[in-house]
């Protein structure tokens, strides 16, 4: 790169703190890996699809095994599309389309991708619930430690974003250890509420972002009084907690079909009407909602997007507008008058920072500007985890009161 495109970037940056500047080259590395990220999915999308057509097409008389082919080609479907990849199986006679069937072939098939396993086994159809219910009664717990056993459960399959699909999936978990070991636990609200605590732990202890680490101390005030009412044994909770300190738990990482990390598939996306910075203008931008940022595009399939706000410390709330319906604002979260540190690609290409200290943006009805700050409030939630936690102590606690 020459001394004068350098020059001319580094320009861009005038008039930025050096927290600000370190900022923007942070995002702008991450839209290039992001891109970079895109380009390697797209290649290997088309590499599968052309393997599979060619796997499809061929003489089954050939020399080498048609039903390992089929058997091959339908696990590749699944790592893309599990309904698709599931029908396949079943048409060829490989599977047969029953739950108990299913639920084995995802929980002991090698070569399935685990997010695709826990997208199929999160859909709330009364088929994928049975799937999932017969799932994890193939999990064997009975005489094992609550954290060894979660560990086995949490690397069988990838747990999807949605709240809702978590929550059903631990009561799952809960309700499967208890029935294998009786007596441990006072009710499966107890272990629920239990598992919850550990998987917030390993994030604080091993996540590098997270300063204040939990202590052993602050680990059993957390989960004081959740054996319906009673504090389960300290040497216990302190056993758990060394287990999780020692030994973080071991996530299952997307094995190449992952498009959950880009803009494949988002947490929410669709058309917009955003306030500019400098001007006032509105402008249609297509906004997609991804991994705690919010991106907004010129035309739908634009390779970059033309602005990245990184939504940490930052609110969003309705607002009324006299000359624009269904109107929300995205704010800073201390009130601060300054600039929201966000980038926007100018008139000529470059990575500059946004000119924002309010981001106005309006929806096409009332229903879709309730669904917008819906999914962006749970997308500025630092772990869903801890909102579901709160929610089943509460719950606990009533029922002892009753």
């Amino acid at each position: 790169m020459s001394t004068a495109v350098v020059e001319e970037r580094n320009g861009s940056m005038n008039g930025l703190t050096s927290k600000e500047q370190e900022l923007l080259m942070g995002i702008r590395k991450r839209k290039s890996e992001l891109l970079m990220e895109i380009q390697r999915i797209k290649a290997e999308i088309a590499e599968v699809s052309a393997e599979m057509e060619s796997i499809d097409g061929r003489d089954n008389g050939s020399k080498d095994d048609p039903r390992a082919k089929q058997l091959s080609t339908g696990k590749k479907k699944f790592n893309i599309d599990p309904d698709k990849g599931l029908e396949y199986l079943i048409s060829n006679n490989l599977l047969n389309n029953t739950p108990e069937d299913i639920a084995e072939f995802l929980f002991r098939e090698e070569g399935l991708n685990k997010t695709m396993i826990g997208n199929y086994l999160g859909e709330n159809s009364e088929f994928n619930l049975e799937v999932f219910r017969i799932f994890v009664e193939l999990h064997d717990f009975e005489g094992r430690l609550l954290v060894d056993g979660l560990r086995e459960f949490l690397w069988s399959f990838r747990l999807p974003g949605e709240a809702q699909k978590i929550d059903r999936m631990m009561e799952g978990f809960a309700k499967r250890y208890c029935e294998q070991n009786p007596g441990v636990f006072t009710s499966p609200d107890t272990c629920y509420v239990l598992s919850f605590s550990l998987i917030l732990l390993n994030t604080s202890l091993h996540n590098p972002s997270v300063k204040d680490k939990p202590t052993p101390e602050k680990f059993l005030q957390m989960n004081r009084g959740i054996n319906c009412g009673e504090d389960l044994p300290s040497d216990f909770l302190l056993s758990l907690y060394e287990s999780i300190k020692n030994e973080q738990f071991k996530i299952p990482e997307d094995d190449g079909n992952d498009i959950t990390r880009t803009f494949f598939n988002p947490d929410r996306e669709g058309w917009l009407t955003k306030e500019g910075g400098l001007h006032k203008s509105w402008r249609k931008r297509y906004f997609i909602l991804k991994d705690n940022c919010l991106y907004y595009f010129k035309n739908v399939g634009d390779r970059e997007p033309r602005g990245i706000i990184p939504l940490e410390n930052l609110q969003v709330r309705e607002v009324q507008d006299s000359k624009r319906k269904y109107c929300f604002e995205i704010y800073s979260a201390d009130n601060s008058s300054s600039l929201i540190k966000a980038c926007k690609t100018d008139s000529e290409g470059k990575v500059v920072e946004g000119h924002h200290d309010v981001y106005r943006i309006c929806a096409v009805s009332e229903e879709e500007r309730e669904t917008w700050i819906g999914c962006i409030n749970t997308s500025m939630i630092f772990d869903p985890f801890y909102d579901m936690l709160q929610a089943r102590k509460k719950k606990v606690t009533q029922a002892t009161l009753n």
